[in-house]
């Protein structure tokens, strides 16, 4: 399914600009997606290699935490839950660990953090694939809970709005939290049916109403604070965690009377290997999204549906945010600028800027993320995995319209 996605991106960006070359006369685009191709190859290995720095250093912890028997302890909490929605994968196992601690720096928005312990747990994953070119279903869980995975605190988004002028920049948390409570949710349906999980297990259940009960909590603490409260709470929760966890792997080591230093190289080392694997699979997708965004397909899709909706008499102001959704799955990057480029030309606190900030953190990069995890331990047979997760996504997208209007309309 991967490489005929993929195709689908490079033809229909050729065969759009090939039209409005012969068409509109743009003889300036071909030249256009031929700078995107190299951008977007350069794109792709610097990502990689920025990466690779980030690998090293919590790779290293991680490899300490392990030896130190840390990693076991905090996976107790979460290994009722993940037995039971990954059965494929036997007690005790080190993937738990790496999965808890991953979903958790995802959740406090650790997004340095939640990227290395991802690609730590898929390789530990992968060591049960019976099939190692094709993904398991434990891997494709843990992706689409990756692309769709809950995130408390957005506040880079918050950070956005108040640059562009907003009078009340995190007017959009709550819708935020509840946009991608929904994505999380779809996507944690759509693989439990595809993978006939017992979703509607006691312990399961407990689970997911102790996280809405935290939830909630949080929500309501949150709330009560103004902007310059919630960025300065926010930061500090975000930064203390980190080190709070690197203090605790180390000191995990320490009572254990570990090398930890050794042990730290050992794991670190396994970054640059884990950065240059990863690099083909990255530049492989970025060129596909690159050429498809240069040729004015994107455009083109949304002019379609503008006039698809016209005769409906709906209100079609969420078209005008539609560029964020469709490229949110893409390109965090791409995405990130839709949304800036909306807080311009509508204006930061309108309708439309609203709806694409809570669109920006609905979910994660879809393509971004299967493209580095399965790229990392070689799986080039992705199964329901990509459709799982656009599915997830189109959970969050659509979740978000309806709670902008139910909170702006």
């Amino acid at each position: 399914m991967l490489h005929l996605f993929w195709l689908t991106l490079i033809l229909t960006g050729f065969c759009t600009a090939l039209y409005r070359t012969i068409f509109q006369q743009e003889f300036a685009l071909f030249g256009e997606l031929v700078a995107s191709l190299f951008e977007m190859s350069k794109l792709g290995f610097d990502i990689a290699l920025g990466l690779t720095g980030v690998l090293c250093l919590w790779l290293g912890l991680f490899k300490v935490a392990e030896a130190s028997g840390l990693t076991r302890i905090i996976a107790k909490g979460l290994e009722p839950l993940l037995t039971r929605l990954m059965p494929d994968v036997p007690r005790d196992h080190p993937a738990f660990g790496a999965i808890t601690l991953n979903l958790g720096a995802n959740v406090l928005g650790l997004d340095n953090a939640a990227t290395p312990l991802g690609l730590k747990a898929m390789r530990a994953l992968q060591t049960l694939n019976k099939t190692p070119d094709q993904a398991s279903n434990p891997q494709i869980l843990f992706l689409v809970l990756n692309t769709s995975s809950v995130t408390l605190l957005p506040i880079t988004i918050f950070l956005y709005r108040a640059q562009q002028g907003s009078a009340n920049p995190t007017e959009v948390f709550l819708p935020i939290i509840l946009a991608t409570s929904c994505s999380t949710l779809v996507g944690l349906l759509t693989v439990g049916w595809v993978q006939k999980l017992p979703l509607f297990n006691p312990i399961v259940m407990l689970y997911i109403g102790g996280y809405a009960l935290f939830l909630s909590g949080t929500i309501y603490g949150l709330s009560s604070l103004d902007s310059e409260q919630l960025n300065l709470y926010s930061s500090l929760v975000g930064n203390l965690t980190i080190m709070s966890v690197v203090v605790l792997f180390l000191v995990s080591g320490l009572l254990k009377k570990l090398d930890t230093y050794e042990l730290f190289i050992q794991g670190a080392k396994q970054g640059f290997a884990v950065a240059i694997r990863i690099v083909p699979y990255l530049i492989a997708m970025l060129v596909a999204i690159g050429v498809f965004r240069a040729s004015g397909a994107l455009d083109q899709i949304l002019l379609m549906l503008k006039a698809l909706l016209e005769p409906t008499q709906l209100d079609t102001r969420f078209v005008d945010a539609l560029p964020t959704a469709f490229m949110k799955p893409l390109s965090g990057s791409g995405a990130r600028a839709m949304m800036l480029e909306s807080m311009h030309h509508f204006g930061v606190d309108s309708f439309v800027a609203r709806l694409t900030a809570i669109m920006q953190g609905s979910t994660e990069t879809t393509l971004y993320v299967l493209a580095v995890y399965f790229g990392s331990v070689g799986i080039r047979h992705v199964r329901h995995a990509l459709a799982c997760g656009l599915i997830a996504d189109l959970g969050g997208i659509v979740s978000a319209i309806f709670i902008a209007y139910w909170f702006f309309g």
